[in-house]
């Protein structure tokens, strides 16, 4: 009679909840300090970076927008935004997705876990969901922070886009905000991947390490001259491809579809994490992992899905090469220029010019006639020509240009000096910077046809 009633009362004992399991995973990951400490850094840390370094002399200018920071609050969020997306990010993935299975691991506490939930579905779900909650109020930490210390140290003023055109301060607010909820897509790719080496990987630190090597070999492979079909195919370029976003008209596609990957390889690599931890057995209290299932269900798997990815890219948009062309690089610096010109004009007072009157055009060539015009490098040279109405003479000012692998680059004004070949102008409020000394612009690496 006594084993019957146990029996019955074991039976009806409900099962604990996705709700009570999630609210119990955020309690616990709260709870700990470094957590606690890299939250508060989240919300404090940023805004104080972004007002102290606006008001240095010295801006981070090898920085995209860092040469803004004197002249509008909504730049410093971009820095913030670029270096987040290299370092802050992948590593506050680490400590929260990298360690929410492999802390039970360290503890030795699954068998507890598992007679309280007596669910290994449910245990999975309140624990993502949990590891993601974090993650998202680290982020928004980030985003508030650094947007309340560059208006409050610089102030609501308009941003100068990658292509020279000014976006109003409430436009620059909205493309601010919108460029930091593209970065979510790569920041949620490496979260999964830390879930799933946090499953794969047990108590081994290489769990809690992975999402920061996986983002470092990202930004490596960012780096070289891969074909622009494989670059795509990379989730990290999300947290690149934001700044088309900042030109006129914008270049979305890259964007669209670094998002897009960005989330098909968080997807892939969550079902990975779930499958596996379904399969694992947790009566082996000294579980580390294992080095062939980590290869077999964990690299593997993503290395095909890049291929996949790749290959799909290319046959959807045509993009072959380095992406870096000759004529697109000359008509980007072309029509910043123009933009750039009619704000030194204002500066100076001179009569206005449209971007139409001014005609401008651009000549660029690559290191010497045996090289060919196209691809990344620090050697690009081009000759900027334009029409000033009721002027015969053409004016000319020649540049020096850096572009990068992933399309950015930098114009460095090389005369003559009443045009570019000065850091300041004389206005009559006193010395400006000059807009046309140094700029940052960016190529899109698609074909043309393919803009969003």
């Amino acid at each position: 009679m006594t084993a019957t009633v146990t029996r019955d009362s074991v039976a009806i004992t409900p099962r604990v909840s996705v709700s009570r399991g999630y609210r119990f995973e955020l309690v616990k990951l709260l709870s700990q300090w470094r957590i606690r400490l890299l939250v508060l850094a989240c919300w404090l840390a940023p805004g104080l970076f972004v007002a102290a370094v606006s008001g240095q002399s010295t801006l981070p200018v090898d920085t995209l927008f860092g040469r803004w920071m004197h002249a509008t609050g909504w730049a410093g969020p971009l820095v913030l935004l670029g270096f987040a997306g290299t370092w802050a990010l992948p590593l506050l993935t680490s400590v929260v997705a990298g360690d929410v299975f492999a802390a039970e691991d360290r503890l030795g506490t699954w068998r507890h876990l598992l007679v309280a939930v007596r669910s290994p579905r449910r245990i999975f779900a309140a624990k993502a969901l949990a590891g993601l909650t974090v993650i998202l109020l680290m982020v928004a930490g980030l985003v508030v922070s650094g947007v309340a210390g560059g208006l409050l140290a610089v102030g609501n003023q308009p941003l100068v886009g990658l292509d020279g055109h000014l976006l109003t301060p409430g436009d620059a607010a909205a493309k601010v905000l919108l460029a930091w909820a593209c970065a979510l897509a790569p920041t949620l790719a490496l979260a999964a991947i830390g879930l799933l080496g946090s499953v794969l990987l047990g108590r081994s630190p290489m769990g809690l390490l992975l999402p920061a090597l996986v983002a470092l070999a990202m930004q490596l492979a960012q780096m070289l001259p891969l074909p622009v079909a494989v670059r795509l195919a990379l989730p990290g370029y999300a947290f690149i491809s934001w700044n088309g976003l900042f030109t006129s008209p914008g270049q979305l596609t890259p964007l669209l579809i670094g998002v897009a990957v960005s989330l098909v390889w968080a997807v892939t690599a969550t079902a990975a994490a779930y499958v596996l931890f379904l399969r694992r057995d947790f009566t082996d209290p000294a579980y580390d992992g294992s080095a062939r299932r980590a290869l077999t269900a964990g690299v593997l798997p993503l290395v095909a899905l890049v291929g996949a990815g790749a290959a799909v890219v290319a046959a959807t948009t045509g993009a072959t090469g380095s992406g870096i062309e000759q004529d697109k690089l000359q008509r980007s610096l072309a029509a910043e220029f123009a933009h750039l010109y009619r704000m030194q004009t204002e500066q100076l007072n001179r009569p206005d010019v449209t971007e139409a009157a001014l005609k401008a055009t651009a000549a660029c060539t690559k290191g010497s006639l045996k090289v060919a015009a196209e691809g990344p490098g620090n050697d690009w040279r081009c000759v900027v020509t334009w029409h000033l109405p009721g002027v015969q003479a053409a004016g000319q000012a020649v540049y020096q240009l850096d572009v990068t692998a992933d399309g950015r680059f930098m114009a460095d004004g090389d005369g003559p000096k009443e045009v570019n070949g000065y850091f300041l102008v004389r206005t009559a409020t006193g010395d400006a910077p000059n807009p046309l000394w140094q700029f940052d612009g960016n190529v899109e690496l698609l074909p043309a046809t393919s803009k969003g």
